[in-house]
């Protein structure tokens, strides 16, 4: 679709060239398995050992740290799953959040099937986790507690690092789901003093089908965990399988070009968010959802009071907007991330949200502009 107008960069990226050109060569000459000892396979596995330096260098840790998988799904899995399965001791309750990603949610819940107790914590309506919240439902039985970073539908940012300290204090691990943030903001595990982290190369013009868990290995508290995946014994015995060197690789070059283009980015593309957010925001009745102060700079939330959002994004046949999670576009309920910020059900189906990357221009904004308003001037799908 030669006009469409791509705004939905948090469901997923376009391929950077560069990243497309590193990796072709194990497209297509460089086929071998980074397992086999030959020097074919050698050669295959340096590719592997410097993807994984550049992923290390863009989060700041041990390139040992990394465990490559399909993606940030896999990952979240492989870290909750694994931290709390045959456990021996009596910790068996994990701390989360009701704004966290079906990834993460739908993990815990399947672990209260297997006889854990999960507290789902509310947020303010800002999209903000209360830190007195967070204190008070850690307990000395919690093995885990998992916040993500960036929200992946309002683009709130959450205080990680004094979380993770109180995590720390009752002795429990805290995990975090980046997927929104690597790549796109600058992102220490140490700063955030994260045991684990999950994220995804799709979300910052990688390949799709690769993703990294990063597992801390170098501190005082012990990470025992276990592989979800058995077989050849890959990433540590923690994710066997033969490597998908191509995405891998992939993967590296996206973090290298990232970690080179971050500021640039953050500079560009927080001034289309805000040209189109102030020019929308004077559509009757609109308003923000999610806090202005703590929120990534590429995404903007905005609910259109007593207007079907689904409908509008289909009357929009040339630009690329969601209407929530692209994990759950599918299924016709109200966000359950807006839900619990506190909106109404009809104020929820009247969201919309447009996520902005390196590939979108000033003229671009400008006709999504004219061509909203003009729809919902319309009024073509007023419920």
């Amino acid at each position: 679709m030669e006009d469409l107008i791509y705004l939905d960069y948090n469901a997923t990226t376009p391929l950077a060239p560069e990243v497309l050109e590193a990796m072709m060569p194990y497209l297509t000459n460089w086929y071998g398995n980074a397992s086999s000892s030959h020097l074919f396979g050698q050669r295959i596995a340096d590719a592997v050992k410097k993807a994984r330096g550049q992923v290390a260098d863009l989060i700041d840790c041990d390139p040992n740290e990394i465990v490559f998988t399909s993606g940030a799904t896999e990952s979240i899995n492989l870290a909750i799953k694994g931290v709390l399965q045959d456990r021996l001791d009596d910790k068996r309750h994990i701390v989360t959040v009701q704004t966290e990603h079906p990834a993460v949610l739908d993990v815990c819940r399947f672990l209260e099937t297997r006889g854990y107790e999960v507290t789902y914590l509310p947020v303010q309506p800002d999209g903000l986790l209360e830190v007195e919240d967070f204190r008070r439902a850690l307990r000395s039985d919690t093995a885990l507690a998992t916040v993500m970073l960036v929200n992946n539908e309002t683009g709130v940012i959450q205080p990680i690092q004094k979380l993770a300290e109180l995590a720390h204090e009752v002795g429990a691990l805290f995990m975090t789901d980046a997927t929104q943030a690597v790549g796109k903001m600058p992102v220490s595990v140490d700063d955030l003093d994260v045991d684990l982290m999950a994220f995804s190369a799709h979300k910052f013009y990688g390949p799709k089908g690769v993703g990294g868990l990063f597992i801390r290995s170098q501190s005082s508290r012990k990470i025992w965990l276990r592989p979800i995946i058995h077989g050849g014994g890959q990433e540590h015995e923690l994710r066997s399988g033969t490597l998908n060197v191509a995405g891998i690789v992939g993967m590296g070059k996206a973090c290298q070009l990232s970690g080179d283009q971050m500021e640039v980015d953050a500079l560009s593309i927080s001034k289309l968010r805000d040209t189109l957010e102030t020019a929308l925001l004077k559509i009757d009745q609109a308003f923000i959802n999610g806090s202005k102060e703590h929120r990534l700079y590429n995404v903007t939330n905005i609910t259109f009071p007593n207007l079907d959002a689904v409908m509008l994004v289909g009357l929009s046949k040339n630009i690329a907007i969601s209407n929530g999670s692209a994990c759950t576009s599918f299924v016709l309920k109200a966000s359950h991330v807006l839900k619990a910020m506190g909106l109404k059900d009809d104020e929820a189906f009247g969201a919309l949200r447009f996520s902005f990357g390196r590939n979108v221009h000033s003229s671009s904004v400008d006709y999504v502009i004219c061509e909203m308003r003009e729809i919902i001037e319309r009024k073509k799908f007023v419920k």
